[in-house]
């Protein structure tokens, strides 16, 4: 991920097509799954965790568990999974999990209740840590076990990766294991291919504003309502701009975030306003991709 910063993109006359079925707008739905794979002393880290949680303010401790912060974890493997694949399964949505495949292999049933819904499992990861600094070949090791686990797990091994806390050497890692795409970026509204060694790379970036996330963050989300109707004037947005260049918008949850009775009461709502409307395509990541290889294949 070391290549020259790229400002310029699809510049101002964006590519004009159509999605699968004449649709304008590929909404993909990702589910963060991290329970268990979150920093942890009891899994030889130095600190716990901080990230994403409900618990404001919290700080790493070293070398000391902090029980608030991993129970907060727990509802998510616990509880909020199962809510969030009922909820997908009664909108229709297709999604895609962002899976970290340590906390996979803590839930071996929450793993084939995925791949038996027909959801795409990425890789996000054998731990979800910081990669920054970590060395090349342990980067590598992990990526290798963490594809090799999801395959046992689900039953098909991840043509998609998305680390979010990257090194400078996770693209090409991923390139070097004939992964199909990544989503460690944040650069567009529509797949590009990147030159990664020489080689085409395809690239689905990801969203930190149509995410859950912020409700963890400040400033942020506060109330269900705040979420939603972020959601509601992007997917307006979109669908206004799709009459010129179709687009792609990204919704990322998180279980112990999501997964919570209100918020996941206001995201049933806005799913199945959205899946009326005829412009818009509920998709998996991997379809996504699918399309643009067929449709724009590299070089051309």
């Amino acid at each position: 991920m070391n290549a020259a910063r790229d400002f310029v993109g699809y510049g101002r006359v964006r590519p004009n097509f159509e999605w699968p079925g004449g649709r304008r707008v590929a909404v993909s739905v990702v589910v963060n799954y991290e329970e268990g794979g979150e920093n942890c002393v009891l899994d030889g880290d130095t600190h716990s965790e901080v990230l994403n949680s409900d618990v404001a303010g919290a700080v790493a401790r070293a070398g000391r568990r902090n029980l608030v912060v991993e129970s907060h974890y727990e509802y998510g493997s616990r509880v909020g999974h199962w809510r969030i694949l009922d909820l997908l399964q009664e909108c229709g949505v297709p999604a895609t999990y962002f899976a970290v495949s340590s906390a996979l292999e803590k839930h071996p049933e929450a793993a084939r209740s995925i791949a038996e819904a027909g959801h795409e499992v990425v890789s996000h990861g054998a731990r979800w840590i910081d990669h920054d600094g970590m060395p090349e070949a342990t980067e590598r090791e992990h990526m290798v076990r963490s594809l090799d686990v999801l395959e046992r797990l689900c039953g098909e091994r991840p043509v998609g990766w998305y680390t979010g806390r990257v090194s400078a050497n996770t693209r090409a890692l991923a390139v070097e294991q004939g992964l199909t795409y990544d989503s460690d970026a944040y650069n567009d509204d529509l797949p590009y291919w990147a030159d990664v060694g020489g080689r085409a790379h395809l690239v689905l970036p990801y969203s930190f504003d149509c995410n859950d996330m912020r409700f963890a963050s400040a400033p942020g989300f506060n109330t269900p309502e705040d979420f939603t109707d972020h959601l509601r004037r992007t997917l307006a947005c979109l669908r206004r701009e799709a009459s010129r260049h179709p687009t792609m918008m990204s919704i990322g949850l998180h279980l112990r975030l999501a997964g919570r009775p209100g918020r996941a009461d206001a995201l049933r709502e806005f799913l199945l306003e959205a899946s009326k409307f005829p412009e818009v395509w509920f998709c998996r990541r991997r379809d996504i991709a699918e399309f643009w290889r067929r449709k724009f294949p590299a070089g051309r």
